[in-house]
């Protein structure tokens, strides 16, 4: 059986996401649709709008169902910005941190096509956003930005960025702000009207808290003015269109429930299987990328993200480490070549994002942070989730020691 260390990818589904599937999968009808088997899926989507919304702190009608965090992303970077510089022709920056997921990253590019400016906020040697670069960008004309999205936790080396003062920030410059929150959920306290009233939009994805793949939500202020990037039945606030799949949706809702409810225990024990894992990858000579852990933090300091940024100078400011993701540079080897030797030492890990058709590139967070293309090559991620025990942790630590010398040797 294979010990499986890539739950930022995917982790398995929930008990209770698998029930609830099954029993919305056994209704029949459209949602949409006024008869009476109509109404019984209307009724299982909104009651799970409900149980979703109130686990992230929104209210349902901000919560916009999607078949994804990609599509979630795209609906926000594009639909947000495109709303602005309809509203202003001057609101055509669109500023983002230089360690986004590869969807929001790539639907700012897209906009650069529709002659959008696109700056990349810098990041500091640990990830962490260069706030008074931000501050600047802003301050320079803030009727020019259209919108800035600042991803909450990193998926490759799972820093957290301080959103709460982010978002302070550009409420002073009345910029709207939007956060990838797809690996912040589950782990930090997410909650959509307690971060800041600036917060415009987050993107939240079901099968990265034990739900099913292929259903997500933007969440996304009523106030905020966004367009569709889809076109149809005007389902969704009319913002994305199409059938919704009430099996997915009630999925995604009992697992994110259980996950928020059982919060706090679950990251103290990812915690605890992190370190672990941190110390013996160590021992190896590995170099641990990313901020620091809860649990290494000096007395005093939280790495709450409902806590960072707030009534905190810019320049104090740092970056934390979310518990369920540990990324390792090995130098002098590859990241492919461990990735297969892992593979058949029956450890399943990744390079970083999941979301690159399966090709391993120099990691673009790494070259971010200021590392040379060879060590963005020679970089693991390991990603620990509901699943992994303490045994798990040995055994990948039992069979590295094996796995390096053979890669080295097939260099």
């Amino acid at each position: 059986m294979q010990i499986y260390l890539d739950h930022a990818a995917t982790t398995p589904m929930l008990p209770v996401a698998i029930d609830a599937w099954q029993l919305a999968a056994a209704e029949i009808g459209n949602a949409a649709a006024l008869h009476a088997a109509g109404r019984n899926v209307r009724r299982i989507v909104e009651e799970s709008r409900e149980q979703i919304a109130a686990a992230v702190g929104a209210h349902p009608a901000e919560v916009v169902f999607t078949s994804g965090a990609t599509e979630a992303d795209n609906l926000a970077v594009l639909g947000i910005a495109r709303a602005r510089r309809a509203a202003d022709p001057r609101a055509n920056r669109v500023l983002l941190s230089a360690v986004e997921h590869p969807a929001v990253h790539a639907a700012a590019w897209q906009l650069a096509a529709e002659k959008f400016e696109i700056v990349e906020i810098p990041v500091g040697r640990d990830g962490g956003l260069q706030l008074a670069a931000l501050q600047a960008e802003m301050a320079a004309n803030p009727v020019q930005v259209a919108l800035l999205s600042c991803v909450w936790v990193n998926n490759e080396i799972g820093v957290i960025e301080p959103i709460p003062a982010v978002c302070d920030m550009a409420a002073t410059a009345g910029i709207p702000v939007h956060s990838d929150a797809v690996q912040a959920l589950g782990v930090l306290p997410v909650s959509f009207n307690a971060v800041a009233a600036e917060l415009s939009a987050i993107s939240i994805s079901a099968h990265k808290v034990g739900g099913p793949v292929g259903v997500g939500a933007l969440l996304v202020r009523r106030t905020t003015p966004i367009v569709p990037i889809s076109y149809g039945g005007g389902q969704e606030r009319q913002l994305r269109s199409g059938t919704l799949a009430a099996p997915l949706v009630a999925s995604f809702a009992a697992a994110l429930d259980e996950v928020v409810r059982e919060r706090t225990a679950r990251v103290a024990a990812l915690y605890k299987l992190r370190n672990k894992l941190t110390q013996g990858l160590i021992a190896l000579g590995a170099e641990i990328i990313g901020g620091v852990s809860e649990m290494e933090l000096p007395p005093g300091e939280t790495s709450d993200a409902s806590a960072i940024g707030l009534a905190t100078p810019v320049e104090l400011c740092r970056p934390t480490q979310a518990p369920h993701i540990c990324y390792a540079l090995f130098p002098g080897h590859r990241a492919e070549t461990l990735l297969m030797l892992l593979d058949d030492a029956g450890v399943a890990a990744s390079a970083g994002t999941a979301c690159s058709a399966g090709v391993v590139r120099p990691s673009e967070t790494l070259l971010a942070l200021g590392y040379p293309t060879r060590a963005a090559l020679s970089g693991v991620r390991f990603s620990l989730g509901w699943t992994t025990t303490q045994d798990d942790i040995a055994t990948l630590q039992a069979v590295l020691p094996t796995v390096l010398a053979r890669s080295k040797a097939a260099i």
